[in-house]
């Protein structure tokens, strides 16, 4: 399914995240497989609850219990890491696998100046001097955009506008070089203009380091300028996915025809957007078959009993009956 022929940095096989809970045992990932490949951005949409954000904490070891991975694998660069003790996990993340979050100031200790943040992560991670590991901080900030670094460095969070701190983040999610960057809504608190900014960093990073990076939002947007392939999830699981031209362009999925025909085009003078009935089920009241199928209009008896796998459909692969031999 990865476009690019190189081996993977990140794959995810099969995976399925649960929630036990009085009523029951709640899937809220059921059976999600994807690759990134080095330098590669894939895109994962979906609507609030689709899993996304679930899929790129199991990724970092961070699921919050009761959350638990219930099978499957994760293996980076050919090692899997799914199933290691909390310790190994910790060096893992920061090292080979960065983190950029939605909202800056939970990444950032207020009582910190950026500088001590920095250099202590680079520490931790490389074997670094602290002569050393200040410069490194300070040739990061200039990388992320910081004006007048040397100055900067020694500046609390506080004293950065968003902007500034989300790349603050950005140059943390760095510091130790890692192989891997899952940004989890990165530009959802900024504005605009600002999040145009981000997005060309995220771009050039990924390019001049060979980093892979998953980026996990809900904006088509950001989607299509940043990434190279796309994962559309409903439901917990992944309902297409293919490069991210073929996905907007030439959706394959009926979910991801809605998705995308709801969306207002410059220059097109359509009187309705097409919008899809319906809410995404509740993971107690998941469907048979096909979870999508109360809100599809093109609906047919094998969509209500079966559940489909990814089938190829041109270009991509969708999660769909339509496509079947």
């Amino acid at each position: 399914m990865t476009a690019n022929t190189a081996t993977p940095l990140l794959e995810v096989r099969d995976l399925h995240i649960e929630f036990p809970t009085r009523r029951g045992i709640l899937k809220a990932v059921d059976g999600v497989s994807f690759s990134i490949a080095p330098g590669e951005v894939l895109g994962v949409v979906g609507e609030s609850g689709a899993g996304k954000s679930l899929t790129g904490a199991a990724i970092i070891g961070l699921l919050e219990p009761p959350g638990r991975i219930a099978s499957g694998q994760i293996i980076l660069e050919g090692q899997r890491i799914d199933n290691l003790p909390y310790e190994q996990m910790r060096k893992i993340r920061g090292r080979r696998i960065g983190a950029i979050f939605q909202d800056p100031l939970t990444s950032l200790n207020p009582l910190y100046t950026v500088g001590r943040q920095l250099t202590e992560t680079i520490q931790t991670h490389l074997d670094h001097s602290a002569d050393a590991a200040r410069n490194r901080a300070i040739e990061l900030l200039e990388e992320v955009g910081i004006p007048a670094a040397r100055e900067r460095i020694d500046h609390y969070p506080h004293q950065f506008s968003g902007g500034m701190r989300q790349r603050v983040v950005i140059a943390l999610a760095l510091a130790a070089e890692p192989r891997v960057i899952i940004a989890d809504e990165p530009t959802t608190a900024l504005d605009v203009s600002i999040q145009a900014q981000i997005i060309t960093l995220l771009k050039r990073l990924c390019r001049d380091h060979g980093t892979a990076v998953m980026l996990v939002t809900h904006d088509m947007g950001v989607i299509a300028e940043t990434a190279d392939r796309v994962a559309v999830m409903y439901a917990g699981r992944v309902a297409e996915i293919g490069p991210v031209s073929e996905v907007i362009h030439k959706p394959q999925h009926p979910y991801t025809i809605g998705l995308m025909g709801s969306i207002p085009e410059i220059g097109s003078h359509r009187e309705r957007l097409i919008q899809i009935d319906g809410a995404m089920p509740r993971l107690d009241a998941i469907p048979q078959g096909c979870a999508f199928n109360p809100r599809c209009t093109k609906v047919f008896d094998r969509c209500k009993q079966e559940r489909p796998e990814l089938l190829p459909a041109g270009v991509t692969h969708a999660a769909c009956w339509l496509h079947a031999k």
